[in-house]
């Protein structure tokens, strides 16, 4: 496809969405709206999660239903004219009923401020109050509330992520959904540059006490851009209480590792102004050992390795009330970060009749990365029209980063050399949204417009030893590349949502036009792609039974189907042809040929509810990848001949290698036992068939899977304890297979002066079984390789909550709902 008759079909799918976002607007008639916000009688304090509900005045049918906002406000919108009775409860407070009516001449009424009057009821000395689950299931997504979730003291986004149902993060941090780490990630809903692998702010270095919440969107709708198998949005903590209010935490670990973290939060009148700063510094140690063979050569590497990780992140942001139906939000996120790995190498070759040669070495890399993210928004609603909305948004990720690797030998077939590499990476994007809600509250139209640019440039030097010159290293033009890489990606979608009869339905159409060049050295390895995509989604969901108003209306079972199709383009550090050097034995190189892979993603859910607060979820998956994007691991046959008696040198790249197909079955059990314990189970099982059409690769098909439990005790009614425990079963690669893992973590929290400090001891992988294995079995080369890092880490913490904040109780929930990426390798 030439570039011309490309970007003409795009502007004619461009078009063609954007002009659907007005259609509907001169046909709507203005409908009915409450609003109000829930508050503690005794205490004054905002009543976040409580259920709203508005039932016809005349015969008690259910219309709508809602839960409030962590401040407190609720909002049912799009009613019909007429009367109406609201239904406030919250567990632990008196019910409260008011008669509403809503006329031509006063559509919307605002109810202020409605108080609650808390009740006495006590189980066994455990204080009984409604409040969201550590994992809970909505329609499409699951929500991770991350304060609730003791495992991530100390830790980051990607500890949190461990105890998720069908996610998987194994002993390096590598997370993965049902077999797939292509996952694109949000912070706050907007771009964060971290995804797939990109240059952005990564999970692992999101600290776990900046984020309030975790989604992860398993078949986004085409609102969602669509590259990834799935989304995960990072919901940072924001402060709405009136005043200043904020925490201090610091923690140690085991091993030298320490973090401390400053939030404050200052929220008057139209203005909230908010900081927070984190600090890491922490020292891991690790052991490798990697076995290799191909014909009757073998060699083996295996060592030792300490690692420190020291870090600084800071996050400003203003959110301010234009008007009523105005806001504005600005924040700028700089990151400075520093990771140093000294690892110590035994390097062996055997050959079959002669004797094996040893060779020790030394490997140092530092890596020094700052990261500024600049985001605005600005959002328009209508209060004559309930549900209308309008989002701006724009940004910039910026990112400059120095890695330099240096390897020392001894005397012996290989010589010691340095790599110099220097990036510099620039996302921009924008993004427009309209939301237009149907009459009568019976669905909505969502269209908009979204462009994102990516831009890399960079160096890398190597510089070889001078063996008559101890020390001194000297550049070697012929392995010394400079490269540079663009990517644009315009957007529009349309997405339809109605509801009727029980049954909610939803259709979008998203097109994406994707412009990719890159060369290296001006000219070699050069590239250049585009093409244009459309992304269909549909999803169709049923509530079944009677509704139940102390839920926010909902149903005791759900039944649901969605579909997307998404794709997974290939980054830059895949396409290039600049070659990293990872130790004396093996190097990553980029593959210009590498083109996006496409798949259709299937699910089919069902949520049952039962008596008891028992929440059981089954679904149903498949994933249909075309043009499957692998990692393959070869023997450089050059490479290897040119200094026969230094062993194998192996090269991974990336390949366009065929088809996958994964289908599987998933289910998640949570139950609150007794009033101070409450269970969380889950499993999946799937199978994984890759049909492939690279060299040194065979057909492969095997079934894998995982189980996960959480238990969650209150033996006293301000001490909270965890155990969790998981395991991971061997999964296909495309040349082999990546063996078992699983561990245990434990983690208590003890809450201090009625919630205004908390003291926090967690222990990771408590049996240290976390370890990184894979095995690789091709025709011309087979490897067993193995990490061991250090996981098993004792935390204890010590936070104290300013102003209004207070620590999370773990109290019983009343109504739970179920429940160097990039640099330097």
């Amino acid at each position: 496809m030439t570039s011309s008759t490309s970007f003409s079909q795009a502007l004619k799918g461009l078009g063609f969405l954007a002009m659907l976002a007005p259609l509907t607007a001169a046909a709507q008639q203005p409908t009915g709206a409450v609003s109000g916000t829930l508050l503690d009688q005794a205490s004054g304090q905002p009543l976040p999660f409580a259920n709203v509900v508005v039932l016809r005045a005349q015969d008690s049918t259910f219309v709508s239903g809602a839960q409030t906002g962590e401040n407190g406000t609720f909002e049912l919108a799009s009613l019909g004219l007429g009367s109406y009775l609201l239904k406030a409860s919250a567990i632990g407070y008196q019910g409260f009923r008011r008669k509403v009516a809503l006329s031509s001449t006063a559509p919307s009424v605002r109810l202020g401020t409605l108080k609650l009057i808390p009740t006495a009821t006590q189980l066994k000395g455990v204080t009984v109050t409604g409040e969201r689950a550590t994992i809970e299931n909505e329609p499409g997504k699951r929500v991770i509330n991350v304060e609730k979730d003791l495992a991530s003291v100390g830790g980051m986004a990607t500890d949190v992520l461990r105890n998720v149902p069908s996610v998987a993060v194994d002993a390096n941090g590598a997370v993965s959904l049902r077999g797939s780490a292509n996952l694109t990630i949000l912070i706050d809903g907007k771009p964060s540059g971290g995804s797939n692998g990109g240059t952005g702010l990564r999970l692992d270095q999101i600290p776990a006490s900046r984020i309030s919440r975790i989604e992860v969107i398993t078949n986004p709708s085409a609102k969602y851009d669509a590259q990834g198998t799935a989304v995960l949005n990072v919901i940072l903590k924001k402060q709405t209480k009136n005043g200043v209010n904020g925490q201090a935490s610091l923690l140690g670990g085991t091993g030298d590792k320490y973090n401390a973290s400053l939030s404050l939060n200052r929220h008057q009148g139209k203005s909230n102004l908010s900081a927070s700063y984190d600090r890491q510094d922490e020292h891991y140690r690790n052991r490798t050992d990697n076995r290799q063979t191909s014909g009757d050569v073998t060699t083996r590497q295996d060592g030792t390795g300490r690692e420190r990780n020291d870090s600084h992140s800071l996050r400003l942001g203003l959110d301010y009330e234009l008007t009523p139906e105005q806001s504005l939000n600005l924040s700028v996120s700089p990151t400075w970060q520093h990771e140093q790995d000294l690892g110590f190498q035994r390097l062996s070759t055997e050959r079959a009749g002669q004797p094996t040669t040893t060779q020790l070495g030394q490997q140092e890399l530092n890596v020094d990365v700052r990261i500024l993210e600049n985001v605005g928004s600005y959002r328009r609603t209508w209060e004559a029209h309930k549900g209308r909305e309008l989002t701006a948004v724009g940004g910039a990720v910026l990112v400059d980063a120095k890695v330099p690797v240096t390897q020392t030998l001894e005397a012996g077939a290989l010589s010691g050399w340095r790599q110099q590499m220097d990036v510099q990476a620039r996302i921009y994007f924008a993004q427009l949204d309209y939301t237009h809600p149907l009459a009568g509250n019976k669905g909505k139209l969502e269209t908009g417009l979204k462009v994102q640019q990516q831009r890399s440039n960079g160096i890398a030097d190597l510089f070889a030893l001078q063996p008559d010159a101890p020390g001194q290293y000297v550049r070697d033009p012929a392995r010394s590349l400079a490269y540079n890489f663009r990517e644009t990606v315009p957007a529009a979608y349309a997405n339809f949502q109605r509801g009727w009869n029980g049954w909610n339905a939803q259709a979008g159409l998203r097109t994406e036009y994707t412009n990719t060049n890159g060369d290296v050295n001006g000219g070699q390895g050069r590239f250049k792609l585009d093409y244009l995509g459309l992304f269909p989604t549909a999803s169709i969901s049923r509530g079944m039974g009677r509704a139940d108003s102390t839920k926010g209306g909902a149903q005791p079972q759900q039944l649901s189907f969605s579909y997307a199709r998404r794709l997974n383009r290939p980054n830059f550090m895949q396409q290039l042809a600049v070659p990293l050097y990872q130790d004396p034995r093996f190097y990553r190189l980029g593959n210009p040929s590498l083109r996006a892979e496409f798949s259709h993603n299937l699910e089919v859910s069902h949520q049952l509810s039962l008596p008891g607060g028992a929440e059981i979820t089954t679904t149903l998956f498949g994933r249909f990848t075309s043009n499957a994007i692998q990692r393959l691991r070869n023997v450089d046959t050059l490479a290897t001949n040119l200094n026969p008696a230094a062993g194998l040198v192996l090269v991974e790249t990336y390949r366009n290698a065929g088809t996958t197909a994964n289908v599987g079955l998933e289910m998640t059990w949570a139950q609150p036992l007794t009033a101070w314990w409450r269970v969380q189970a889950s499993g999946s099982l799937y199978r994984t068939q890759f049909q492939t059409n690279a060299e040194n690769t065979v057909d492969r098909r095997a079934l894998a899977g995982n189980v996960r439990l959480n238990q969650n005790f209150t033996p006293t009614p301000t001490l909270d304890v965890q155990l969790t425990g998981q395991y991971n079963s061997a999964i296909l690669t495309a040349q082999g297979r990546r063996l078992a893992y699983g561990g245990i973590d434990v983690a208590l929290r003890q809450r201090l002066w009625q919630n205004r400090a908390a003291l926090t001891l967690r222990v990771s992988d408590v049996l240290n079984t976390q370890v990184r294995s894979s095995v690789v079995d091709s025709p011309d080369l087979t490897a067993n390789l193995y990490t061991k890092p250090e996981t098993r880490v004792g935390w204890l913490g010590f936070t104290w909550y300013l102003g209004a904040s207070k620590a999370k109780a773990g109290r019983i929930e009343g109504a739970p709902k179920g429940g160097g990426g990039g640099f330097g390798g």
